[in-house]
C-alpha cells in the first residue's frame, strides 16, 4: 500500500528555500565592497579590513533539498562567518546553522589539505553564526542556542549559538537590507506580485538612501531577480498544490478499495462518499477483482 506523502516543511518554507539562491541578499553580498561593509557592520572595531582579505565560502547547491546557506565567508583565515536571511521566524535556523557549519568546516579542511586522521592538530577559523531577521515578529532574542531551545539549557556535547540581527537605528548595510525587505513587504500588500511592487520598492529605497548605490548600479538586475522570484513562487505553489491533490486522490482511492472489499455499498455510494468519479470507482473495482 502506498504511504501518504509526508509534509516536513510549510509551504512558505519550501518556497523560501527554493528561491533563496537567486535572492537580492545573495546578489548584494557577492559584490566585495558590500561584503566588506557587512563584515565591518559585524566587526566595527576592525578599521583595517580590506576586500582582498575576504573569501567567499558560501555553500552552493542546485538542488532544493541540498545543504546550502545564504552567505558564508572567511576573513584572513581567522573568522568563518555564516549568515542566513530569514523572513519567517523559526528556531529551526539553529539546526540549519549547525549543518552549514559542519559542511563548511568539511569543505575548509579539504580545501586547505588538512587531514583529520593524522596526529597533527588541524587549524580552524573561529566560527560566527548569524541570522538576519527581516520579519515583523516582536521580542526576538539577540542570541538563540541549541542547548536552550531544544534541550532546556542542558550541558550538551555540542552547542550552537546564533546571533540574531533585527532592524535597528543604525545605517549600516545590514540594516539597509532589512529596511529594503520591509519596504518590499509593504508594496507587496498594495500591489501583489507585480512589476509595480518591484519598481516601487526600488524607487522608495533610493529616495530613502537605502541600498541606493547598489540599486542605482544594478537596478535592471534587481528587477529581473525579483520578477524571477515571483515566477518561481508560482511554479512552486502549483507543484505543492498538485502534490496535495495527488495525495488526496490516493487517500480517497484507498478508502474506495476498502469499501469495495467490504461489499456493503453500491458503486454510486462509494463514489459519493470518496468524491471520486464513478468511472474511477469502476476502474478500482475492476483492478480489485483482477487481484483476487
Amino acid at each position: 500500500m502506498q504511504e501518504e506523502p509526508k509534509q516536513t516543511l510549510s509551504e512558505e518554507e519550501i518556497v523560501a528555500k527554493y528561491t533563496i539562491k537567486d535572492s537580492v541578499f545573495s546578489d548584494l553580498f557577492r559584490i566585495k565592497k558590500y561584503l566588506l561593509q557587512l563584515y565591518k557592520s559585524l566587526h566595527p572595531e576592525d578599521k583595517t579590513a580590506t576586500e582582498n582579505e575576504l573569501t567567499d565560502i558560501t555553500i552552493k547547491n542546485i538542488l532544493t533539498d541540498g545543504i546550502y546557506n545564504d552567505l558564508g565567508f572567511l576573513f584572513r583565515e581567522k573568522f568563518m562567518i555564516l549568515l542566513e536571511a530569514q523572513s519567517l521566524w523559526t528556531l529551526n535556523i539553529i539546526i540549519r546553522a549547525l549543518m552549514y557549519l559542519a559542511q563548511t568546516y568539511h569543505d575548509y579542511f579539504e580545501r586547505t589539505n588538512q587531514n583529520l586522521y593524522k596526529s597533527k592538530k588541524v587549524k580552524m577559523p573561529i566560527p560566527e553564526l548569524y541570522v538576519i531577521y527581516t520579519g515583523d515578529r516582536k521580542n526576538v532574542p539577540d542570541v538563540i542556542s541549541l542547548s536552550k531551545e531544544f534541550f532546556d539549557g542542558a550541558d550538551i556535547a555540542v552547542d550552537v549559538k546564533v546571533k540574531v540581527i533585527c532592524e535597528s537605528d543604525t545605517d549600516n548595510i545590514i540594516n539597509q537590507y532589512i529596511v529594503f525587505c520591509k519596504v518590499y513587504n509593504e508594496q507587496m500588500k498594495l500591489y501583489g506580485r507585480t512589476r509595480k511592487t518591484v519598481t516601487e520598492t526600488i524607487r522608495i529605497c533610493k529616495d530613502k538612501n537605502v541600498l541606493k548605490e547598489y540599486l542605482l548600479d544594478r537596478e535592471k538586475e534587481v528587477v529581473s531577480i525579483m520578477m524571477s522570484l515571483f515566477d518561481k513562487e508560482e511554479v512552486m505553489r502549483s507543484y505543492i498544490k498538485s502534490e496535495r491533490y495527488e495525495a488526496e486522490q490516493d487517500k480517497a482511492k484507498r478508502t474506495a478499495i476498502h469499501l469495495l472489499r467490504l461489499g456493503k455499498m453500491s458503486l454510486e455510494d462509494i463514489a459519493e462518499a470518496t468524491e471520486l468519479s464513478l468511472d474511477i470507482v469502476k476502474e478500482l473495482e475492476s483492478q480489485s477483482m483482477q487481484l483476487v
